[in-house]
């Protein structure tokens, strides 16, 4: 089965927006986990420091 020109420039249209796709969820995966392990190191030194205060 041939495809014509017209559905090839579509399915190359149709690869590149699931590429994007792709490639958009991948840097929302990662963004969420840097903020995510920054946020729980700021926890960690908060803690760390409310128990270095309440040490005699």
């Amino acid at each position: 089965m041939r495809l014509t020109p017209e559905e090839l420039r579509a399915r190359k249209r149709r690869n590149v927006w699931i590429a994007s796709a792709l490639v958009a969820f991948i840097v929302l995966v990662f963004a969420t986990t840097v903020l995510r392990l920054q946020q729980n190191q700021a926890a960690e030194r908060a803690l760390e420091r409310s128990v270095e205060t309440s040490q005699p």
